[in-house]
């Protein structure tokens, strides 16, 4: 006969074995991004965004682990502006930290998709060696410093970070994650330029359709099913709760989709499947940091909301010339920022069921907490924006930054890698 468990140890295995799932429904995201990005441009450049998709996650999983992690929820320093705790995550040196392992997994995950947010928006125009460097630069310091004002906290209050003793709340990452990728991302497609020929001499712009809606459509459905290990997952419990925050996940995901649909149909007098995939993703952002305090109804309106501006911002963006291939900063930046900020509306009182010691401005509380949010997302755009511009500046000056002109126009997959994406279809097809 089995020994008997106690049920506290039933409890903490359970936490256990949902934060591991979580966090495998995480590394799904890669795949969703990697398909996304892949649909949304040429196939030309199919194989380097593959590539790229590949290597900031390897690359960025071992940064985090070496230095990282350390910074992040390490032992707070300087008044909760940075943490260290040790290089290669020494709690894990024993083998003797249980959940230590499964939230530094869990941890790994989050960090991986931050660098990632940034690929759609340089594609097809940065060199590869480039982009490696970026990857580990991102994971290793600039996603883990922002994170522990925000997140420190998650490993023990002597970890707590600035922002966090505040009352700032993000609770899956729409400011810690996605924030800090979209204004990375908007560095990125800053310092690089457009593409050849994306706006013609009128300033108009020239539509450079991606390969593959199919793929595209496909990474989306996965980015979708990936989110309901990002949200419920960052309980880190197999509680309840757990499925009030799928819900209010769902809802705003399929609010974004509407709302995007409707925009576009609007603007562009066409049903626009791209804007009414990105209105997904705006969706699914903006619902991340407030997704555990609101109730369903708000979730539907954050999510309309962010489906109406990720249309907005697509449209905005190429009117300033920023050459974003597959909307990246209209997605994971402007609905960072409102989910952020969507927190300080829309979070319910503890009185209604929610955990929540500061109601949103929509239920009664005041401008504190409000601006505690705001705070929060200035803080993370000025310090995101302000070390992406940094990294592509100092990746310009030293001349491997951008690909040549004669690079650009052949494609990436033969002149970086020397491969074809599509070349055995191409062989078959001339038979």
């Amino acid at each position: 006969m089995a020994p008997e468990i106690a049920p506290t140890e039933v409890q903490a295995n359970l936490n256990i074995v949902w934060t591991l799932v979580a966090g495998i429904l995480v590394f799904t995201m890669q795949a969703g991004f990697a398909l996304v990005e892949t649909g949304f441009t040429r196939a030309k450049n199919a194989a380097n965004i593959m590539m790229k998709n590949l290597m900031d996650f390897a690359a960025g999983s071992l940064a985090f682990y070496v230095l990282g992690a350390a910074l992040m929820f390490g032992a707070t320093k300087a008044a909760g502006w940075l943490g260290w705790g040790g290089l290669g995550m020494p709690s894990l040196s024993s083998g003797e930290g249980v959940w230590e392992w499964t939230f530094f997994f869990f941890q790994t995950m989050f960090a991986a998709t931050a660098a990632t947010i940034v690929s759609g928006a340089v594609a097809e125009r940065i060199e590869f060696k480039s982009y490696l460097i970026y990857s580990v630069l991102v994971s290793a310091l600039v996603y883990p410093v922002s994170g522990h004002w925000m997140w420190g906290g998650l490993a023990g209050e002597a970890s707590a970070g600035w922002l966090e003793r505040l009352g700032f709340h993000d609770f899956a990452g729409s400011a810690v994650v996605h924030s800090v990728g979209g204004w990375i991302a908007l560095a990125g497609a800053l310092a690089l330029g457009p593409r050849i020929g994306k706006y013609r001499h009128d300033g108009k712009a020239n539509p450079i359709p991606g390969h593959s809606l199919v793929l595209g459509t496909l990474g989306v459905f996965l980015l979708w099913i990936g989110w309901f290990g990002f949200n419920p997952g960052s309980y880190t419990e197999g509680i309840g709760s757990i499925g009030r925050v799928a819900m209010t996940t769902n809802l705003a995901a399929c609010a974004g989709t509407c709302a995007a649909l409707v925009t576009a149909w609007i603007i562009m007098g066409k049903p626009d499947l791209t804007m009414a995939l990105n209105g997904s993703l705006a969706g699914l952002v903006a619902i991340t940091a407030p997704c555990d305090l609101v109730t369903a109804n708000a979730s539907i309106a954050i999510g309309l909301v962010a489906g109406v501006l990720v249309v907005l911002s697509v449209f905005a963006l190429d009117r300033l010339h920023i050459d974003d291939p597959v909307g990246a900063v209209s997605v994971h930046c402007v609905n960072g920022v409102w989910g952020t900020v969507a927190v300080g509306l829309f979070a319910a009182p503890s009185a209604a069921g929610y955990g929540n010691d500061m109601a949103g401005l929509l239920y009664g509380g005041g401008l504190e907490f409000l601006g505690i949010q705001l705070l929060g997302a200035g803080a993370t755009a000025i310090w995101a924006f302000g070390c992406g511009t940094a990294i592509f500046a100092a990746l310009r000056k030293a001349g491997i930054l951008r690909v040549s002109a004669r690079t650009e126009l052949k494609g990436l997959d033969i002149t970086e890698h020397g491969q074809d994406a599509y070349a055995s279809f191409q062989f078959f097809s001339n038979i």
